[in-house]
């Protein structure tokens, strides 16, 4: 049964960090609620940066009120009957059930808007988004300014004690500007992969 008149679908966001994606979510959710629509927001339990637990916030301080979740199916347990649009920051965090979860809401008439980074440290592909982006109605990937050359970003550096982080490094290791940088590919580092690549050349 749709909400109204309208359908529902699936919008994501995505890009490398420090791109806008959380500033790009909160922007369309503070318009759908000025249009008094109905509304709520999640965000991955991993991420308590900036503002703490229960705010969806952009690295320039911006937030909004957003309920932590751990997994896709408390999404779908806490989404209210009369819920017109779904927000998630931080899809990427999420468990693969997040694709399942997002087109059941879809198919019942609500709007869902997912954010999140598409690829690791590592330059590939990040947890369930690729999933999401395929099943999408609407995906806008922005892009960041690389720290090494300015040209446009489309990589994660991540950083420790200064230095690009190994390939065989853990996957999530949720940090800000001390631990990650934009980068373009030409500019993006991993230890050992591109030592491996550069074998095969």
């Amino acid at each position: 049964m749709y909400h109204g008149s309208r359908p529902g679908w699936i919008e994501v966001i995505t890009g490398v960090m420090f791109s806008g994606k959380s500033e790009e979510l909160i922007r369309r959710v503070r318009r759908a609620i000025i249009a008094r629509r109905r509304v709520q927001v999640f965000k991955s339990h991993l991420d308590a940066r900036y503002a703490g637990l229960y705010s969806v916030s952009t690295h320039d301080g911006r937030e909004i009120e957003g309920t932590p979740v751990d997994s896709a199916a408390e999404i779908f347990r806490l989404v209210r009957p009369d819920t017109e649009l779904v927000a998630i920051d931080e899809a990427q965090f999420l468990d693969p059930e997040i694709g399942t979860v997002a087109s059941a809401l879809a198919a019942r008439g609500v709007q869902v808007i997912l954010a999140g980074t598409d690829t690791d440290f590592r330059g590939e592909a990040f947890g369930a988004m690729g999933n999401l982006l395929a099943i999408a109605e609407s995906v806008d990937k922005l892009q960041a300014i690389c720290v090494i050359c300015g040209d446009l970003a489309t990589r994660n550096q991540r950083l420790v004690d200064g230095k690009p982080a190994r390939y065989d490094s853990p996957t999530i290791l949720v940090g800000g500007r001390e631990s990650y940088e934009a980068r373009c590919r030409h500019c993006h580092r991993v230890p050992r992969k591109d030592e491996d690549q550069t074998a095969l050349l």
